[in-house]
């Protein structure tokens, strides 16, 4: 089945060259000009990939991209021409797959498109395959197949990043992961994401955990290093 592509863009006729590529090499590709209607369009048909234009008429890419990263971890490729925000939008802050700075080839956002559905697969995959988990004795309880991790029974709210990220350190407590190890775990080719973006969802995270473990630093970092999840006893 063909991949589905929403193309979020207000320059209508970039917008429809871009589908027309996509088109010839086999993808399904549908645009929209305005956020507002592309955000009703995500909540009631999600695409395979969301290609976001940075500046939109009624509600712009990085609110669209904070509103859909609270529930979904759909590929996002994020449009712009203002490369000060390249970090921010890399996962920093807000958690999107790759951009592609203006101007740029259709041929490129083509490749672009097909790495990051290829970086997308395995790592669903592999979050599919991996089950249920829970260290003995601890208060952590982690069930993949629901993409829900619990703390003594209390649901912790966790974006899907955030969640393998924890997910990876807590399969093996104690053993320190790379920051380049642990961005293996959350996309499955790193080439293209900086690995400042794992400070970001590792912080996250702490914040997340620590009212469940207020005496306690469950997440370590070890300088130079990487860092490594300490497993508490209940």
């Amino acid at each position: 089945m063909s991949k589905r592509i929403l193309i979020v863009e207000d320059e209508t006729d970039l917008a429809q060259i871009l589908a027309e590529y996509l088109q010839r090499d086999g993808f399904v590709a549908t645009t929209i000009a305005d956020g507002l209607l592309a955000m009703a369009e995500l909540r009631q048909a999600p695409p395979d990939l969301l290609l976001l234009d940075l500046m939109l008429p009624g509600m712009d890419g990085i609110a669209i991209l904070r509103e859909l990263r609270k529930t979904s971890e759909l590929p996002v490729i994020m449009v712009t021409a203002r490369t000060e925000e390249i970090d921010r939008l890399l996962g920093l802050e807000l958690g999107a797959d790759d951009y592609i700075c203006k101007p740029y080839s259709p041929r490129e956002v083509v490749a672009r498109v097909k790495t990051v559905l290829r970086r997308a697969q395995p790592a669903s995959a592999a979050s599919a395959a991996s089950g249920s988990a829970s260290a003995s004795g601890s208060l952590l309880e982690i069930d993949a197949d629901t993409m829900q991790a619990r703390v003594a029974g209390k649901n912790l709210e966790l974006t899907p990043k955030e969640f393998r990220l924890l997910q990876t350190l807590a399969a093996k407590p104690g053993r320190v992961f790379s920051r380049a190890q642990l961005l293996d775990a959350l996309y499955a080719d790193n080439l293209e994401v900086s690995e400042r973006a794992i400070d970001s969802h590792l912080k996250n995270l702490r914040k997340k955990l620590a009212p469940a473990f207020p005496d306690e630093e469950p997440i370590r970092s070890i300088y130079g290093v990487g860092f490594a999840f300490e497993s508490f006893a209940s």
